[in-house]
């Protein structure tokens, strides 16, 4: 889910249109709609085949297109065709080129996952308890306005259910994306931007949606463990599971070659803007990657390979989400960093989802993490909740329909 938006159109990074529907649209996953049988080959150098570009995974991808985006590149995973990749539309506007099947992209909220994935090792490691308070690992930095986080635990940071309210800059116009674009705002201004606000409700006691809550953990793992969250995340997952492709920018606006260019349409003149180019790396969206890693990160992850049982246990412990997000959501739940939702074939699926400016991402993979979806579009919206839960909706029925096509021996009702 990723939260910011213009940083997330929804989340835009989940600040775009409305807070709540857009840290929503972020999480990611499945909307009900026909399933058909067929799906893209690869070739050898990882473009799809010919008879790829007429199979429903093709035409889903085209969807998405027709919804708004200007580029697409979805890819399945593990499947019963073992891989597949499809493309639509273009990776940059200027110049008519292809989309890159193996281009890198902003994750945004799809971080969280990595994020809690590092904290749950560390409670297996015994080196933080998920009934830890905020307080002992971060005192006094939350507090103030009814925060307190002495009554707030690691687990509600992970699972938002803190209460802590989600107050993450927006970027609703071209005019503030290029006052801001290179100018990130460091966890510490957030967290005090978050601390003005009186909570969303007490701790454990609902459920919504906040960046910062992540931004928290992020500085729980510095202080647990002496180095930084995406560190950590490099060398306790990254580099074991092989992910070459993903990465933390640093003080780097770009995103690496190959890529689609990310464009954000803002509902003032001009309406389609290049915001490739941005800054905002933490905790809460701040790395990118590409669809193969994504895929192969969350199937190692719900197949065992990253966390030990008891805490993956934990991690796939879930609660409803509050009513606002059920609208893009109907049904999902959330875990520790991990949402559950139902697929049209019946049974459910894990994943997450991302929002950034200029780029929305939508994943799916199955219980047993032998098959896994993931979409980029290369589109962010800062317009209308219409407008981002079109592109959404078409999103999460291509990562579905992928999920259901290719894993229906994966599949099953709980």
């Amino acid at each position: 889910m990723s939260a910011n938006p213009s940083r997330r159109p929804s989340h835009s990074r989940r600040r775009h249109v409305t807070p709540a529907i857009a840290a929503a649209l972020v999480m990611a996953v499945a909307v009900p709609t026909a399933v058909t049988d067929a799906v893209a080959r690869v070739n050898d150098d990882g473009s799809a085949s010919a008879a790829a570009r007429h199979t429903p995974f093709q035409r889903d991808a085209d969807a998405v297109r027709d919804a708004g985006a200007i580029g697409v590149q979805a890819r399945v995973s593990g499947g019963r065709h073992d891989a597949a990749t499809v493309t639509s539309g273009t990776a940059d506007i200027r110049t008519g080129r292809p989309v890159p099947d193996g281009g890198h992209f902003r994750i945004a909220s799809n971080t969280k996952t990595f994020v809690a994935a590092v904290v749950l090792q560390l409670v297996g490691e015994r080196k933080v308890a998920l009934e830890d308070t905020v307080e002992k690992w971060l005192p006094g930095v939350v507090r103030g306005n009814g925060n307190d986080g002495r009554k707030i635990t690691v687990r509600q940071l992970l699972q938002h259910t803190s209460g802590i309210h989600d107050d993450y800059p927006a970027i609703e116009t071209a005019k503030k994306y290029y006052e801001v674009r290179f100018h990130p705002f460091t966890p510490g201004q957030l967290v005090e931007r978050a601390m003005r606000h009186r909570p969303d409700f007490p701790p454990g006691k609902g459920w919504s949606y906040s960046n910062v809550g992540y931004i928290l953990l992020g500085m729980v793992i510095e202080k647990a463990t002496g180095h930084t969250w995406h560190d950590q995340v490099r060398q306790r997952l990254l580099k074991p599971l092989g992910l070459r492709h993903t990465y933390y920018p640093g003080g780097s606006p770009a995103v690496r070659n190959p890529h689609a260019r990310g464009y954000q349409r803002f509902g003032t003149r001009p309406k389609l803007v290049d915001v490739t180019l941005y800054e905002d790396p933490n905790a809460s969206g701040g790395l990118i990657g590409t669809t193969a890693d994504l895929n192969r990160f969350f199937r190692d992850l719900l197949g065992g390979k990253v966390l030990k049982p008891a805490q993956l246990r934990e991690m796939k412990r879930t609660v409803p989400l509050n009513d606002e997000f059920q609208v893009p959501y109907p049904g999902a739940r959330y875990g520790l960093g991990l949402m559950k939702t139902g697929l049209p074939c019946g049974g459910w699926a894990w994943g997450h989802g991302g929002d950034e400016i200029g780029y929305m991402s939508r994943n799916a993979v199955s219980d047993d993490g032998r098959v896994a979806v993931t979409a980029s579009m290369s589109t962010g919206w800062a317009t209308s909740v219409e407008d981002v839960l079109r592109q959404h909706r078409a999103g999460v029925r291509l990562v579905a329909n992928a999920l259901c096509r290719e894993g229906r021996q994966t599949v099953r009702p709980w």
